[in-house]
């Protein structure tokens, strides 16, 4: 793979992060929620280990860093 063809890969990935966060993190009730009686630590956390988006954006990032 030369670097044009990782570089657009890496652009479609960042563009599906960007998707997925736009559609189901932004406004997200459990994440405000959370946030607001743990804190944004405990949000966090939550959103990256236990929810199904978080899963799939981690997945994604697996994908981007195997791009480099």
């Amino acid at each position: 793979m030369d670097k044009g063809q990782k570089a657009n890969e890496r652009k479609e990935i960042l563009a599906k992060l960007n998707e997925i966060h736009d559609l189901y993190c932004e406004g997200c009730f459990l994440k405000a929620t959370f946030r607001k009686e743990f804190g944004k630590t405990y949000a966090q956390s939550f959103c990256i280990n236990q929810c199904t988006v978080g899963e799939m954006i981690k997945q994604y990032g697996m994908k981007l860093r195997g791009t480099f």
